[in-house]
C-alpha cells in the first residue's frame, strides 16, 4: 500500500463528496448523527458551495492510496465566518477545511498523511501555526484524532440553529 498526495482541483468536487457522504453513512451507522446529521452530504447545495468556496480559497490535497483517492482536506489562511465570534490568533496561520475519508481506507494512514502534509505546507510558507476545528460531541472521538497527530485543543465554541453544535478548535505548532 502506497500512500501519495497529490493537489486536487475543481475536477475533484465529486470525489470530495463522495468522500463525506461515505463518513455520513459510516457516522450513522456507529449510531452518531450529531456531527453531519443522517442525510448525504452531496444532497445538500450548500455544502458543495462551502467545498469549492474553500478550494478557491486555498489549495486542497487528495491521498491516494495505491492510486485510489482515499482522503481529502484544503488548506486556506484562516477558518470560516462560522467563527468569527472567536478572537483571532494574532498572527499568520493556515487553516484545515473538511478533513474527509472514504471509510473503506480507514486506518490506512491517508487522513494522518494529509495531515502530515498539511504542516509540512504551513512549515514551508514559513508559518508555524496550523490550526483546524472539529465536531466535540458525542465522544470525542475526532478531538483524540487530532491530538494524536500533533494538535492541542484551544477554544470551544458551539453553532447552529439552537447552539446546540459543539465545536473545538486545535492547534499545532510548526
Amino acid at each position: 500500500m502506497t500512500i501519495t498526495i497529490r493537489e486536487g482541483g475543481p475536477e475533484d468536487i465529486p470525489v470530495m463528496l463522495a468522500m463525506l457522504d461515505s463518513s455520513v453513512e459510516w457516522l450513522v451507522s456507529q449510531g452518531r448523527t450529531g456531527q453531519w446529521g443522517a442525510e448525504p452530504l452531496s444532497e445538500n447545495p450548500r455544502v458543495a458551495e462551502s467545498v469549492a468556496g474553500y478550494m478557491d480559497k486555498g489549495r486542497t490535497y487528495i491521498a491516494e492510496v495505491d492510486g485510489v483517492p482515499a482522503a481529502t482536506l484544503t488548506l486556506s489562511d484562516g477558518p470560516g465566518d462560522y467563527l468569527s465570534h472567536l478572537p483571532p490568533p494574532g498572527e499568520p496561520e493556515r487553516y484545515i477545511h473538511w478533513l474527509a475519508s472514504d471509510r473503506r481506507f480507514k486506518g490506512h494512514g491517508a487522513g494522518a498523511a494529509l495531515l502530515t502534509h498539511a504542516a509540512e505546507v504551513t512549515r514551508r510558507a514559513g508559518i508555524s501555526l496550523l490550526r483546524v476545528d472539529c465536531y466535540a460531541g458525542d465522544d470525542r472521538k475526532l478531538v483524540a484524532f487530532y491530538e494524536a497527530n500533533g494538535f492541542v485543543p484551544t477554544q470551544t465554541y458551539t453553532v447552529g440553529e439552537q447552539n446546540d453544535w459543539p465545536g473545538q478548535v486545535l492547534a499545532r505548532r510548526l
